[in-house]
């Protein structure tokens, strides 16, 4: 099964960054979809399904905090996946977030092996399916799950 994938930050160079990280951890990606900020992922997802998103907090017009809120207002949108991608350190923002359903976050800077973690637990949770069985390289473990 190849996964849609959102991944909304204000920075072009993270986003393929990111893209990059999924794509070398083995992820099957079906089609990456990219936002600058809230409102642009918002109208990306009015066009088109993802399985999974992959959000910075702190973005311009539209935070990662507002579009969080806004999906999950959302009854078509509230289930699909969030995993946060930010340089946020506050405790406060950090348990808003999981007050409003976010899947995880890892902090930048990360690593690799952070990522597909998380994304393999968080896609075998939402579709029911057996995490990887790929090991992962050893490395500090920089997300969290809720």
């Amino acid at each position: 099964m190849a996964f849609n994938i959102l991944v909304a930050d204000d920075s072009e160079t993270m986003r393929a960054v990111v893209k990059k990280v999924v794509t070398m951890a083995g992820v099957p990606v079906g089609q990456f979809l990219e936002a600058s900020n809230g409102r642009e992922a918002l109208q990306l997802l009015e066009e088109s399904w993802v399985d999974v998103i992959l959000s910075d907090i702190n973005m311009p017009e539209m935070s990662g905090m507002e579009f969080l809120r806004a999906l999950k207002g959302s009854p078509e949108l509230r289930n699909i996946p969030v995993i946060l991608i930010t340089t946020e350190s506050s405790q406060a923002r950090m348990a808003e977030a999981q007050r409003l359903g976010v899947a995880g976050y890892v902090r930048k800077p990360f690593q690799p092996e952070t990522i597909k973690k998380l994304l393999d637990e968080v896609l075998a949770a939402a579709y029911d399916r057996e995490p990887s069985a790929v090991p992962l390289a050893g490395g500090d473990d920089d997300g969290m799950d809720f």
